[in-house]
């Protein structure tokens, strides 16, 4: 594998993506604990919209990495790997996404451990610090696409 063109189309889909499904997931109300903790259909889409939203992140991540990389990372704690010894992430935003993956990999392999608290509070103070990481790849991005170095 050798090093490409990252295709902007590809990163913008999946930023696009990530945007509609944090909509989606404000479009909950999560800041009414009681009734979202109440109501198992909400519990399900916050799930869902979650994996989703990281899902997406980690593609992004992935695509950087395979086309502006020739690094064919396969699962998501190499992703946040790969991304910090390119130079994509500084190793404290590297770190974040790492626990990200970890996340991601406990909703679909651990799901029964997680909790509707613990989604509720993910999902309430967290999804902050996913949009930081998709700006920054985002970004990051389309300084390589404009010859800007970092």
């Amino acid at each position: 594998m050798s090093p490409g063109d990252i295709d902007l189309k590809v990163i913008a889909q999946r930023a696009f993506w990530i945007s509609q499904m944090m909509d989606s997931l404000k479009d909950l109300r999560l800041e009414e604990k009681t009734a979202f903790l109440s109501d198992r259909h909400k519990i399900a889409a916050a799930e869902s919209y979650l994996r989703r939203v990281l899902e997406a992140l980690f593609d992004i991540g992935r695509h950087i990495l395979a086309k502006g990389f020739a690094f064919p990372a396969t699962e998501y704690k190499e992703i946040a790997k790969g991304l910090s010894e390119n130079k994509v992430l500084i190793e404290k935003e590297a770190e974040l996404m790492r626990k990200m993956a970890g996340y991601r990999n406990r909703m679909v392999h651990f799901y029964h451990e997680i909790t509707s608290e613990e989604l509720h509070e993910i999902c309430l103070y967290h999804l902050d610090e996913i949009k930081f990481l998709s700006d920054k790849l985002v970004q990051w991005t389309k300084r390589q696409q404009s010859g800007a170095t970092d």
